[in-house]
């Protein structure tokens, strides 16, 4: 029997929504998808819609227990991921994060903020060789930062200013977000 294109093409549609149904599935596929999201670069805020974090007191918290407040990155040039171990787009996101990471952890405050427990976070950061430090809140988000869902991620200058707002997965590894922090830097 001779299976015809349409068919074929049937048979595939229907594995693919029934791996949506098996949960051992499901990540990884939402995953995958996203990461065709994540290949666009965020865009820049616009001078008139750009808005300035006034407030930086705000308590996080690290791995080892220290309680630091957020005021330690006023002045500088901060990126901020709201973000979370089983989140299928921050997943996807993350490679690019790493890999900005490792050329401006020197020069540009990451903060990387979620509410799993670090039983959670610890084992994600090592199977996937993330090096960067995660924090949690020790008090609830401030108002201003608007969190309704994840990622989101904010680029702030050194007045305050939020020069990117982005929800959702992006490539961070950009051009265009590399030519931004360099421009921020200087």
């Amino acid at each position: 029997m001779k299976i015809t294109k349409q068919k074929r093409n049937n048979i595939i549609f229907l594995i693919v929504i029934a791996l949506f149904f098996i949960p051992q599935a499901r990540q990884p596929i939402q995953v995958f998808l996203q990461k065709g999201f994540a290949l666009i670069s965020p865009s820049i805020e616009t001078d008139k819609n750009q808005k300035k974090l006034v407030d930086y007191n705000w308590k996080l918290k690290d791995e080892s227990g220290t309680v630091f407040n957020f005021e330690a990155h006023k002045g500088k040039v901060v990126l901020i991921n709201f973000w979370a171990t089983w989140c299928p787009p921050c997943i996807a996101e993350m490679p690019s994060m790493q890999k900005l990471y490792n050329d401006y952890k020197d020069k540009v405050d990451f903060v990387f903020i979620t509410t799993d427990y670090y039983s959670e976070i610890n084992p994600f950061l090592k199977k996937n060789n993330y090096t960067f430090k995660v924090v949690r809140p020790q008090e609830a988000y401030p108002e201003f930062f608007n969190i309704i869902s994840i990622p989101r991620t904010f680029l702030i200058d050194k007045e305050g200013n939020i020069i990117i707002d982005k929800n959702g997965a992006a490539n961070w590894n950009s051009d265009l977000v590399r030519d931004t922090i360099d421009h921020l830097l200087n």
